[in-house]
């Protein structure tokens, strides 16, 4: 008999969604209006074995102890940060996310963000709808990237993807992170401060979380300076975005692009209104490409688990 899941959210992926099918008694949580999810959930909890999520979704208590049968909760995404281990560990509950897979788009994101706010391309795209090149308005000239500094908070996959990358585009770099990190040859900074204060461009790379939540706070802004842009691409808990509207406003931050945000959807109205931000709406790893393969990830852990066979990319 098929094992019995939980699927909290779709995937573009129509094999990924036919695969579901196909190997599992599929119970679409997405599919069923907000307020009738709890009902809906209810009703099929005492079978459920699985959890289909998202990294933004998560998992937490209070839907774990509904589900008595429960043995495993296969993330679609790096970020497990909306993942309860706490309720999850003493039952002995695994936990899979799909790293790797997302690497390069992600990186290429951060980039392209980078470049975007560098070079000013969303205001020069409204300058030139707005006619104001035909009627002669002058515009204020970029600078160059490079011989600049890219600081990277956070130099696992991504943030070294990130940094390969800029190299090309003849940044330095330079990087932190509380553990050293082995065989790099890009040099670590004493804090977060001092990577802030060196650099040209801050990029946020690191994982959410409560260790890491509002590290980019008002003294890292201010290092950053005036001169500074900041690129967020990891989670919008890691800044406070309070303080980053603030500084952006005052003229204390240069600019910043941003993928993430701390209550998504919502984004601070107090950003929106900024000409110097650039805003996507966390789309690091949306491309078709990418989004198939975190979803055929998810299924192979799923297969895998409930196959009698070692999970390919377990959370420790």
């Amino acid at each position: 008999m098929k094992p019995e899941i939980l699927v909290m959210a779709a995937s573009p992926s129509m094999s990924v969604m036919a695969q579901l099918e196909q190997h599992f008694v599929c119970h679409h949580v997405w599919q069923v209006a907000p307020d009738g999810r709890a009902a809906f959930i209810a009703g099929v909890a005492p079978n459920v074995r699985g959890v289909a999520t998202t990294g933004m979704a998560g998992i937490g208590a209070a839907l774990a102890a509904q589900l008595p049968r429960l043995e495993i909760v296969a993330v679609n995404g790096i970020g497990v940060d909306a993942v309860d281990f706490a309720a999850l560990r003493p039952r002995g509950i695994r936990v899979t996310n799909t790293p790797g897979v997302l690497t390069d788009d992600v990186a290429d994101l951060a980039v392209a963000l980078l470049l975007a706010a560098a070079r000013r391309i969303p205001s020069l795209d409204r300058y030139v709808r707005a006619g104001q090149w035909q009627a002669g308005m002058p515009v204020k000239p970029a600078r160059a990237l490079r011989g600049k500094v890219a600081g990277i908070y956070g130099f696992g996959r991504i943030g070294q993807a990130v940094a390969a990358r800029l190299a090309a585009f003849g940044l330095q770099l330079r990087y932190w992170q509380p553990n050293v990190k082995e065989g790099v040859t890009v040099p670590r900074a004493a804090s977060l401060l001092d990577l802030a204060r060196d650099s040209d461009y801050l990029v946020v790379c690191a994982p959410g979380g409560a260790a890491t939540r509002a590290t980019v706070d008002a003294a890292v802004l201010d290092a950053l300076g005036p001169e500074g842009t900041l690129v967020n691409i990891a989670r919008g808990s890691l800044v406070d975005e309070p303080a980053l509207a603030d500084a952006l406003a005052d003229g204390r931050l240069g600019a910043a692009a941003l993928d993430v945000f701390a209550d998504e959807p919502s984004v601070p109205a107090a950003l929106t209104a900024l000409p110097n931000v650039v805003l996507t709406p966390h789309v690091g790893s949306l491309t078709v490409e990418t989004r198939h393969a975190m979803g055929q990830l998810v299924v192979d852990n799923l297969l895998a688990h409930f196959g009698g066979m070692p999970l390919l990319t377990p959370v420790a």
